[in-house]
C-alpha cells in the first residue's frame, strides 16, 4: 500500500473519529512530511535514476501525486543512507532488502524496527567478514606457498576434475576431442 493512500486512510480515520483539527490543516501537515524526489536525491547524493532503481526492488517507497510526480515520506532518507552505505561497503542490494524486510515502508520505523533490522544484518556482516578472513588467510597462503599447484591450491583451482587423478598433465581420450 502507498504511503499516500495510508496518509489518506490515516487522515479520514481522523476525520471519522472527529479528531480536532481542520482537514486543510492536516492535509498540510501530509505535504509537509511528503519531499520530491529531486529534493530527496539533492540531500542524499543518489541519483534520480538509482532512487527509481530501489523503488523498483522495494528497498525505499514513495507516493504519487495527482500529476503523477514521487513524493517521499521524510524517513526514506535514513532508508536511502543505509542503502549508499552498503554500496559502499560492497554489501549487495539483495542482502539490504532482507535486512528491511521488518521495515515498515508505509510508515515512520520505530526505534525497536530499526535494531530488529539491525540485528538481522549484523548477523550477514558477521557472515561475511568470516568469509573475507578465511579468504585473505587463503590467499596469504598461497602467495608464501608460491606453487600455484593446480593439485593442492583450492583457492586458484577449486574444482579441478583432473586433479582428483593425481600430479601432472593429463590426456585425453582421442574420441573425447572430436
Amino acid at each position: 500500500m502507498g504511503v499516500g493512500i495510508v496518509a489518506a486512510k490515516n487522515l479520514n480515520h481522523d476525520l471519522e473519529a472527529g479528531t480536532p483539527g481542520s482537514v486543510a490543516a492536516k492535509a498540510s501537515r501530509i505535504e509537509d512530511e511528503l519531499l520530491s524526489v529531486g529534493e530527496v536525491s539533492r540531500r542524499t547524493g543518489v541519483a534520480v535514476s538509482a532512487l527509481h532503481y530501489y523503488e523498483k526492488l522495494g528497498l525505499i517507497g514513495s507516493t504519487r501525486t495527482v500529476g503523477n510526480q514521487r513524493r517521499y515520506r521524510r524517513h526514506m532518507i535514513r532508508r536511502i543512507t543505509l542503502v549508499s552505505v552498503a554500496k559502499r561497503l560492497g554489501i549487495p542490494l539483495a542482502d539490504v532488502q532482507q535486512a528491511f524486510a521488518s521495515v515498515p515502508l508505509d510508515s515512520t520505523p520505530t526505534h525497536a524496527d530499526w535494531q530488529r533490522a539491525s540485528r538481522a544484518w549484523k548477523l550477514v556482516l558477521e557472515r561475511r567478514r568470516k568469509a573475507i578472513e578465511e579468504l585473505e588467510n587463503q590467499l596469504v597462503g598461497c602467495i608464501g606457498c608460491g606453487c600455484l599447484s593446480m593439485k593442492a591450491c583450492l583457492l586458484v583451482n577449486p574444482d579441478d576434475r583432473l586433479g582428483l587423478e593425481g600430479a601432472g598433465p593429463r590426456r585425453l581420450p582421442v574420441e573425447d576431442l572430436e
